[in-house]
C-alpha cells in the first residue's frame, strides 16, 4: 500500500522541523511526503530544501501566496497531486512518535477512515523543546499533559470499533484515509477561509457518503507543540457551512479538489 504522509504549515519552521525530525525517525517510512503551505515565508522554503537532502523519500512542497487562512486550498492541491492511495494527515505542529506511519498503516481498512489522539506539550517547555530538538517522549516526561494519550500499546487498539457519526475526539491533526473517499467528495470545502471545521466538514461529507470512522487509540501518538489560539473571527460562518452539510446531508461539496485532478 503505497502512502502519503501530509503535513499543513504556515510560517513556523521552528516547530516544522521537529516535525521533518520526527518523520525521518520513523520505524516504517511513508513512500512520499507532502507539505501544504499556507503562504509560509522563504524560511520554511529553505528549511525543506535542507531535509529534501537527508531525508530517505521524495518531500513535495506545495505553497501558495498568503492572503489569509487557506489552508482547505493548499490540501486539496496535495492531495490531488499525491502519489500514494493512502493519505496520512498532520499538522505542522504535530511531534509523530516513532510507530506513528506504521500504525495507521496498520489500522487502515477498506472505507474506513482514523483519527487519532494528541499529547499536550506545554507552553513552558517549548524553549528546552526547540533548545534540545526533543522528538521523543517518555510518559513520565515533564512537559506534557493528557499523558495518558502516550500509552502505546498495540494490542489494545482493537477495542475501538467503526461508527456511523463523526467523533466529538477526531482532529484533522491525525487523520488518515484513501484517496478516493476523499476525492469521492470532492475533498476539503475551499469556501473554508479562515480557522475552524474545514477538517471536521470534510469528514461529514465522507461519512454522509458510506465511510465510516474509527478511533486510532494506543497507537498512531502526536505530540501538538503549544501555541496562541489563533484568529477564530470566521469560525461561526466556518460552523454554519458545517451545519449545512450536516442538515442536507451533503456528499459532495461545488468547490473542490476536482478544479486540480
Amino acid at each position: 500500500m503505497k502512502t502519503s504522509l501530509l503535513i499543513s504549515t504556515y510560517n513556523w519552521p521552528q516547530a516544522l522541523e521537529l516535525v521533518l525530525l520526527s518523520a525521518e525517525n520513523q520505524t516504517e517510512m511513508p513512500d512520499e511526503v507532502l507539505i501544504a503551505d499556507d503562504g509560509s515565508t522563504e524560511v520554511t522554503k529553505e528549511l525543506i530544501e535542507d531535509f529534501r537532502k537527508k531525508i530517505s523519500v521524495e518531500i513535495k512542497h506545495f505553497w501558495h501566496e498568503d492572503k489569509g487562512f487557506r489552508k482547505s486550498i493548499i490540501l486539496n492541491k496535495a492531495i490531488a497531486a499525491a502519489q500514494g492511495v493512502y493519505i496520512i494527515q498532520i499538522d505542522g505542529d504535530c511531534i509523530m512518535h516513532k510507530n506513528f506511519v506504521r500504525d495507521h498503516k496498520a489500522m487502515a481498512r477498506s472505507n474506513t477512515y482514523l483519527y487519532g489522539s494528541r499529547v499536550n506539550i506545554q507552553e513552558n517547555f517549548l524553549p528546552t523543546l526547540f533548545e534540545t530538538q526533543k522528538i521523543v517522549f517518555s510518559y513520565f516526561q515533564k512537559g506534557i499533559k493528557k499523558r495518558n494519550r502516550n500509552l502505546w500499546i498495540p494490542v489494545l487498539s482493537s477495542l475501538y470499533t467503526t461508527q456511523k457519526t463523526i467523533s466529538k475526539k477526531m482532529r484533522g491533526c491525525n487523520v488518515s484515509f484513501w484517496k478516493k473517499d476523499v476525492i469521492a467528495v470532492n475533498g476539503y470545502n475551499e469556501k473554508f477561509e479562515g480557522w475552524g471545521r474545514e477538517d471536521s466538514e470534510l469528514i461529514i461529507r465522507m461519512m454522509n457518503n458510506g465511510v465510516l470512522g474509527k478511533r486510532l487509540r494506543y497507537r498512531g501518538i502526536v505530540y501538538h507543540i503549544w501555541h496562541k489560539v489563533k484568529d477564530q473571527s470566521r469560525f461561526k460562518r466556518n460552523d454554519a457551512l458545517q451545519e449545512k452539510a450536516i442538515l442536507k446531508k451533503s456528499k459532495w461539496c461545488t468547490n473542490g479538489i476536482d478544479k486540480y485532478l
